[in-house]
């Protein structure tokens, strides 16, 4: 893994860790962290490599706030510029702008990438452990962030505390058995649930050594 880039955003200084696929890339994969988390979680770690495997790079993303040292998470509005001033950043870094863009995350780094998506041009995205409704309280779903248009994979465990979506329509759910939000207990099987979903829509190569073959859609 290569060490950080840092990037201005309108809301402070963003930290990016980008791992560049060997070879030809087949797409740019920009995950976010949760919001008290950073991008060094076992899920995280596990996409990352199994997807670099794949021929597919990328780039990790610490939000601002959590590069000043801070827990709790940025106001929405200014988490998603603060994510999109970084992707568009890196969309111009050489040899990224012709590249497939997926964008994804995890909880709420997953929130941040739906919200964004549309307007930042991606054509895919990878939503784990997306916190459905705060714990204990389900009417406050937030289902409608999903409904983006765009291809969504969504990767939760069916013991989250944060509530498991329903797939339908553009979006696809696998669902983690005996996996918390923290998605710590087969962090392997979430990376391979990501980049056979990658790999069915030509956004990252099975042939690759150590990648198995996309499977049918759950």
């Amino acid at each position: 893994m290569n060490d950080p880039i840092e990037y201005d955003t309108p809301h402070g200084t963003a930290r990016v860790v980008l791992d560049r696929a060997r070879g030809r890339s087949t797409a740019l994969l920009v995950l976010g962290h949760g919001a008290g988390g950073d991008v060094d979680t076992p899920d995280l770690e596990a996409v990352t490599r199994t997807a670099m495997a794949a021929r597919v790079t990328v780039a990790r993303v610490t939000q601002p706030y959590r590069v000043a040292g801070r827990r709790s998470p940025a106001p929405a509005p200014q988490l998603d510029a603060a994510w999109s001033a970084v992707v568009t950043a890196l969309r111009a870094e050489r040899g990224l702008g012709r590249l497939p863009l997926i964008t994804g995350g995890r909880s709420s780094g997953a929130r941040v990438t739906c919200r964004t998506a549309v307007a930042l041009g991606a054509a895919g995205i990878v939503a784990l452990a997306f916190p459905l409704h705060p714990p204990g309280k389900p009417d406050r779903s937030r289902a409608g962030e999903l409904l983006t248009g765009i291809p969504t994979l969504v990767v939760n465990g069916d013991r989250d505390s944060f509530g498991v979506p329903t797939g339908g329509g553009s979006v696809e759910v696998h669902v983690r058995p005996g996996d918390g939000h923290g998605l710590k207990r087969d962090p392997a099987g979430v990376a391979a649930d990501v980049v056979a979903w990658l790999a069915r829509r030509g956004w990252a190569d099975h042939t690759a050594e150590g990648v198995s073959a996309p499977a049918p859609g759950r």
